[in-house]
């Protein structure tokens, strides 16, 4: 049954959202279908100044400038989510942590991809040292094991959602292995998620504001009784990213409480998240472009070795990556008046960096609005650039490879039997169901 995923935006509708966007107010078809959208930016406009008075960037050359320059470009969101969380009702009891700030703001504020060194170094150091390439392959006998079991339930049951029973099913097992949570305690870990990274939207209703900060809250009365816990009984920090986080370094550099709690629930959201969006994405794409769909199939049934089948799979996972990112938005801030590729912006210019343009930038890609799977050279900034590019990044291709080639393998002929529906937000792209048939 044929559905359509994506709806076509005609040149005047893009060209009209371009002129007058303020991602305060996105109107749904946007959200349905950015790209032309964006296409329309980097043509005309892309360094597009914003009404709240922020920077809008779509070319690819201009948002890995501002990547490669840390030092003048801060990741640190203190003065953005003051005004967006620590507002009445919600620094308010029992929105307020015990420094009377909102749980949300305190989370934010302190999770990894949000701050700037030391903070920064020292937590990727530790979650870097428990990532390592060894530490990784050392996964994939258990990812294939979980794979397979889904996909078994998946078959038994004659069909299931590609979002609830498969993509989103995967991250949380890794993420939770990685931490050595118990298995009875993962369920509510998903939801706790999508509340808490949809509140990085650029606008949020009182009841998503609300939401957040209680999720946050949740998830960290059951973190303080998971690091008592751990503190009491260590893991081995070669392969419990959790004890790691708590032992910290040789040298007896320690992360703080707080900063422990909050960088141990950006590690289950994060990779949560967005390993379930490119999961998602790729079999969801897969429908959309079927002859896209029978190339790989075709490639990876000629595949002679494990090597090479493996090769095919990640030029694929980096494609999907590149044509739908999970993650579409980036921000920063600008320390001192600097410019970008000969454009100026004063000190403290708050910068957007559209991944999901710049991922489909012409001046970088051919064919860039078309998914192509045996695309090479692929540069896509789906994972970021430089000092925070992605810490996980090895361990998502590696669940992407394995769910999307094993699902292949096991249902070639897989139909959607519903319109997919989509996660409706600007930042993270993803789906929220999408309904299937072997």
């Amino acid at each position: 049954m044929n559905f359509c995923i994506t709806p076509p935006m005609n040149t005047a509708r893009a060209q009209e959202i371009a002129q007058t966007l303020d991602l305060r107010t996105l109107p749904a078809d946007f959200l349905n279908n950015p790209y032309p959208v964006y296409a329309a930016l980097r043509e005309a406009e892309p360094f597009k100044r914003m009404p709240d008075g922020s920077y809008f960037l779509t070319r690819h050359a201009d948002l890995v400038a501002v990547y490669r320059d840390a030092k003048v470009f801060s990741s640190d969101k203190q003065v953005e989510f003051g005004p967006k969380y620590n507002h009445p009702p919600f620094n308010q009891p029992p929105f307020t942590t015990a420094g009377g700030v909102a749980p949300l703001f305190e989370h934010h504020t302190h999770s990894l991809v949000f701050n700037d060194p030391p903070l920064h170094t020292r937590v990727r150091r530790l979650i870097i040292g428990a990532l390592t390439r060894r530490a990784i392959e050392a996964m994939e006998p258990g990812l294939v094991q979980l794979v397979d079991h889904l996909l078994d339930t998946l078959e038994a049951r004659g069909g299931g959602d590609l979002i609830e029973d498969f993509a989103s099913a995967i991250p949380v097992e890794v993420i939770g292995n990685l931490l050595n949570v118990p298995h009875a305690d993962r369920a509510p870990l998903r939801g706790w998620s999508l509340a808490i990274l949809g509140a990085l939207e650029p606008a949020l209703t009182p009841e998503q504001e609300a939401l957040g900060n209680h999720s946050v809250n949740e998830f960290l009365a059951y973190l303080r009784e998971l690091v008592r816990e751990r503190r009491q009984h260590p893991g081995d920090p070669e392969h419990d990213v959790l004890t790691r986080l708590i032992q910290g370094e040789d040298s007896g550099d320690t992360l703080s409480e707080v900063e422990l709690l909050q960088n141990c629930m950006f590690l289950l959201n994060a990779g949560h998240e967005t390993t379930t969006n490119l999961i998602g994405n790729a079999l969801i794409t897969l429908q959309e472009w079927p002859a896209q769909c029978a190339q790989l199939q075709t490639d990876l049934n000629s595949a002679e070795t494990l090597e090479e089948r493996t090769h095919i799979l990640g030029l694929a996972v980096d494609e999907f990556l590149r044509f739908e990112s999970s993650n579409q938005l980036g921000n920063r801030r600008a320390l001192q008046a600097t410019q970008v590729n000969g454009l100026a912006l004063p000190a403290g210019a708050l910068v957007t960096l559209c991944i999901g343009a710049a991922n489909r930038d012409p001046a970088v890609y051919d064919n860039p609005e078309q998914p192509d799977l045996r695309r090479t050279g692929n540069k896509h900034l789906a994972f970021g650039f430089g000092v925070h590019q992605c810490a996980g990044l090895s361990l998502a291709r590696l669940e992407g490879r394995i769910a999307i080639g094993r699902f292949l393998q096991r249902f070639p002929n897989y139909q959607l039997t519903q319109a997919p529906v989509r996660g409706g937000r600007a930042r993270f792209r993803g789906f929220l169901s999408a309904p299937f048939k072997p």
